[in-house]
């Protein structure tokens, strides 16, 4: 399914890069962000950070962690009380430790989260030189970010080499079990990943991206419109989290089901890193895996649950 939204209301970010070699950093510009009806329309996002806070982790003793045993252990029992496919890891970056619960290694449509894979692949080959992305360009990644265009995704997707951009997702990035489903069109939204990859292409950007492109995408992901305020945004404001969402209907052994998912960030310095995926059974419906992804989160950081989330309209997708 693709969001077919025409109508521009409001502002959103995009990203201007400067050419390869420059010491120049993005530049936020003006742009729209359309209505989405239902519950899950989209508003603008709110007013961008002047100075992102995008560092490593310090190197003095690290605060005590908030992913203790006994959230560990709630989030194993809500787990436990969902049906269909659910799992989540979290990795702390001042610990180096890494926490799992449910499955973890199943592979689930993507749904939009691939893009943040699309986006990340796209400002590499910006900054390497190797292609110059456009003033439309980079407002399709600012709506890719904020309000998960699937058609600025499509287009880019297009323009910039289709599935040649595949390869360095699961090589570079570390996305190794990143795959296209048989029987459909090698494309963006006919893809499948795990949890683990998610974490891999997280850690990517938080560690390995040039810095500039990695802040520019962390306030991005901080400042999604409503249509995202669900999955690693219900970790709560006071740990500034930032999230890429996917959701979509996806057919499976004869039948079609819903899938949730959400990577991101969490804490001071986006300490914590989140991935996590839901295949939901043919009977639940979108909501239904939003609340549950998102409780989920909650419950790991010790947040309000049930959480108070945003739910797209289900007529939205990838």
């Amino acid at each position: 399914m693709t969001i077919a939204l025409r109508a521009l209301v409001g502002a959103v970010l995009a990203l201007s890069l400067a050419a390869c070699g420059s010491a120049a950093k993005p530049e936020w510009q003006s742009g729209s962000t359309p209505a989405v009806a239902g519950s899950g329309s989209a508003s603008p996002s709110t007013a961008p950070n002047p100075s992102p806070s995008v560092t490593k982790p310090s190197a003095t003793p690290p605060a005590p962690s908030l992913i203790t045993p006994a959230r560990l252990t709630a989030a194993r029992k809500l787990i436990a009380a969902k049906s269909g496919v659910l799992g989540i890891i979290v990795y702390d970056r001042e610990t180096r430790d890494e926490f799992r619960e449910g499955t973890t290694t199943h592979l689930t449509w993507t749904a939009s989260t691939i893009k943040l894979a699309i986006v990340t692949e796209l400002l590499e080959k910006q900054r390497s030189g190797s292609i110059h992305l456009s003033s439309k360009d980079r407002s399709d990644i600012a709506d890719i970010l904020n309000w998960s265009s699937d058609d600025a995704a499509t287009e880019l997707w297009h323009k910039y080499g289709d599935d040649a951009l595949v390869p360095r997702m699961t090589s570079t990035y570390g996305m190794k079990t990143l795959t296209f489903i048989d029987g459909f069109k090698r494309f963006w939204g006919h893809m499948k990943c795990t949890p683990e990859d998610l974490m891999h292409l997280i850690k990517y950007v938080m560690t390995k991206l040039n810095s500039a492109d990695r802040a520019a995408i962390v306030n991005a992901m901080q400042h999604v419109g409503s249509i995202q305020r669900w999955g690693v945004w219900a970790a709560g404001t006071d740990l500034h989290p930032g999230t890429k969402d996917g959701w979509s209907i996806e057919p499976d052994n004869g039948s079609k089901h819903w899938v949730t998912n959400a990577v991101g960030f969490a804490g001071p310095n986006q300490r914590y890193l989140v991935a996590l995926m839901y295949e939901l059974p043919p009977d639940l419906e979108i909501g239904d895996g939003v609340h549950a992804v998102s409780d989920l989160v909650a419950t790991v950081f010790g947040a309000k649950v049930p959480a108070t989330v945003t739910v797209p309209d289900p007529s939205t997708g990838l």
